[in-house]
């Protein structure tokens, strides 16, 4: 085999395959690589397909060394890339947007009805003994929050907002929206959703959806003093990324019923979940699988593929930051 063959390398196995002709593709496995693993693994690489957890410095970069061309992220966020780093080297950085847009919808208003019915505690109880030798259920027992007509606030109005803003259209709800620039496209019908800032939209709110990227700004944006604005019966969701709640903050809230409840797919040191709040029963927890479904990881595989192609034939990627 050629040693001038372009390398591509994946930091973690993926759905499918790339279908390249003429290049090296190593693969990896399910787990997550050790740093020095990872380091040794993108070695010569001329293009590496990155996963959201893979930290991409200088350190990186000198490993990978002066043949990589490109960092195909296999996500929409890229806060795990030093993109100026990238940048000094001449190294094209693409990420796969529009792709996790539906399933990530779907996920925050699957946690929204998971909260508000308290899902996972009815379907507990309904495999336990308790559920038969009590007998038929009082019609006071096992309430949860009704969703029709509740005031959704959207934090972060860009793809994902959008699309779980016109779920909540379903249930007639109210939609606000918290953003730095004005979103025309939220308040056009049939969304004819406002602007608000977050202290104001937090107060107003019954279900507040975390959609913002993680930048220095966006670090614990959602902190005691502003979960302490909701309201006591208010839903919080996040399926942005984990630091943008101070999970310390929140699961206090929520051993203090401070709030209704909470639902979160990312988490501040994932794959690593607060302790405090993992015995909550007022908390949904899922392990990042926003766009864990069979249409979204299929777009991003032939998104990450197409932007691969056009990097290796020296084109300007369809997806380039």
């Amino acid at each position: 085999m050629s040693m001038t063959q372009p390398i591509v390398v994946l930091t973690r196995s993926i759905p499918g395959t790339l279908d390249i002709p003429g290049v090296v593709v190593r693969t990896a496995g399910d787990a997550k690589p050790l740093r020095a693993e990872l380091l040794e693994r993108v070695k010569g690489a001329t293009v590496v397909v990155t996963m959201y957890t893979d930290k991409v410095d200088d350190e990186f970069l000198d490993a990978a060394g002066p043949s990589l061309r490109g960092v195909c992220q296999l996500a929409v966020g890229t806060d795990n890339i030093d993109k100026a780093a990238c940048q000094k080297r001449g190294v094209v950085v693409t990420n796969t947007p529009d792709a996790v847009t539906d399933g990530t919808a779907d996920l925050a208003f699957a946690l929204i009805m998971a909260v508000a019915r308290r899902i996972p505690q009815e379907d507990r109880f309904a495999r336990s003994r308790e559920y038969p030798e009590g007998g038929h259920l009082a019609m006071a027992a096992h309430v949860g929050m009704e969703l029709s007509g509740r005031t959704l606030l959207i934090v972060g109005a860009g793809r994902i907002g959008y699309a779980t803003a016109m779920r909540s259209t379903g249930w007639g709800m109210k939609i606000l929206y918290t953003a730095r620039s004005r979103h025309p496209d939220f308040e056009l019908p049939p969304l004819s959703a406002k602007r608000v800032g977050l202290d104001e939209g937090l107060a107003m709110a019954d279900i507040v959806s975390v959609h913002t990227p993680l930048t220095p700004e966006t670090k614990h944006l959602i902190n005691a003093r502003t979960l302490g604005l909701m309201k006591p019966d208010a839903i919080l969701v996040n399926t942005a990324r984990g630091p943008v709640v101070d999970e310390a903050a929140l699961a206090a809230h929520l051993k203090a019923n401070r709030i209704w409840g909470a639902g979160l797919d990312v988490y501040e040191k994932e794959p690593e979940v607060h302790p405090d709040l993992i015995p909550l029963d007022n908390v949904v927890l899922t392990p990042h699988i926003g766009s864990a479904n069979r249409k979204s990881r299929g777009l991003m595989v032939k998104m990450v593929e197409e932007n691969v192609r056009a990097i290796l034939d020296r084109r300007e990627p369809p997806n380039r930051l």
